[in-house]
């Protein structure tokens, strides 16, 4: 029997199918194992879902002497060595079906909460000071008619690119390769080069992979590029923006506001930020719904039977023998 070994602890509603096929151990009496009870326990198991608050390196590999499959239960896979896993040939796997329509619909709320205003009002009117009642104090931006820009228009880009197209907005993008000529029509979605993307988009939002070319693809130069009305939400990966350099921006007013689900450190997030009224945060909370996260673990668990029994389709991150 196979020995599965998950680093947090996850309902069990989406666990049910490996019942009696597999050994399962996860905490009990708390959130997660910590990176040394992983370690310690490792060697004895043939699965991992691993915990993202540490990275799963070449030591937590060759410790897990029988580790056969590393099921990620998210869709990003950057807290993983996956080069290391294919050269010691220990598969990957990731859900990206469970996370595409929850990731994509808290970004297009990020979207209207950042333009509109939705985050800063609220705490406005909870102060002393209150808001402004005036008709055009402290007004936000719209959304209709105005042009998003999507960097990475996979199934989550292309996901929200239908909430936006709904909302009347144009959709512009930017892929390494551009997308099927039948895909741009169903979206009414253009390719544009990243320079045009990012000195045109009314919205610029993040849903490309988080990779060595992507790392700080958004800095200090790309944010000088920008509208000083452009609004960029991330819903990708943190370290994807430079942090710092956005915290300039949005201080100086070189774009009018941000709105973010991920950051570079996380859970820590730059102080500045945390003072600034024209950036709008959340805890990645993107797929942060009780059904939506047992969605995930059931494509994570038929990631695994999938690869053991062949009875389901399994979404491979890499190729091993």
């Amino acid at each position: 029997m196979k020995k599965i070994l998950i680093a947090y602890r996850l309902k069990p509603e989406g666990l049910t199918e490996l019942e009696g096929g597999y050994q399962v151990t996860m905490p009990a009496d708390k959130p997660t194992f910590n990176r040394e009870e992983v370690l310690a326990m490792i060697p004895d198991y043939e699965v991992l879902i691993p915990n993202f608050s540490f990275f799963t390196d070449r030591e937590m590999m060759d410790r897990g002497v029988k580790l056969e499959l590393i099921s990620n239960y998210g869709v990003g896979y950057n807290n993983i060595d996956v080069a290391y896993a294919t050269g010691k040939g220990i598969a990957v796997t990731n859900t990206p079906n469970a996370t595409r329509e929850p990731t994509a619909e808290f970004a297009f709320g990020l979207l209207l909460a950042a333009g509109r205003r939705i985050g800063y009002y609220d705490r406005k009117l909870r102060t002393p000071e209150g808001v402004s009642w005036s008709v055009y104090a402290e007004s936000g931006l719209p959304v209709y008619g105005k042009r998003l820009g999507i960097i990475g228009m996979g199934r989550i880009g292309q996901s929200l690119a239908r909430r936006a197209l709904a909302s009347g907005m144009e959709i512009v993008y930017h892929n390494r390769h551009r997308l099927d000529h039948a895909v741009e029509e169903l979206y009414r979605a253009r390719w544009v080069t990243r320079d045009e993307l990012l000195r045109t988009a009314d919205y610029i939002s993040l849903n490309a992979p988080s990779t060595p070319e992507t790392y700080h693809m958004i800095g200090e130069k790309e944010f000088g590029v920008m509208k000083p009305t452009a609004i960029l939400i991330n819903t990708a990966r943190g370290n994807m923006v430079d942090e710092q350099a956005l915290a300039v921006a949005l201080r100086e007013k070189r774009i009018w506001a941000a709105a973010l689900d991920v950051f570079e450190h996380e859970p820590h997030i730059l102080p500045e930020l945390l003072t600034l009224d024209n950036v709008l945060l959340a805890p990645h909370a993107g797929t942060r719904t009780l059904e939506d996260r047992i969605r995930m673990s059931v494509e994570m668990v038929r990631n695994i039977i999938g690869f053991y029994e062949g009875s389901y389709p399994v979404s491979r991150v890499n190729k091993v023998k």
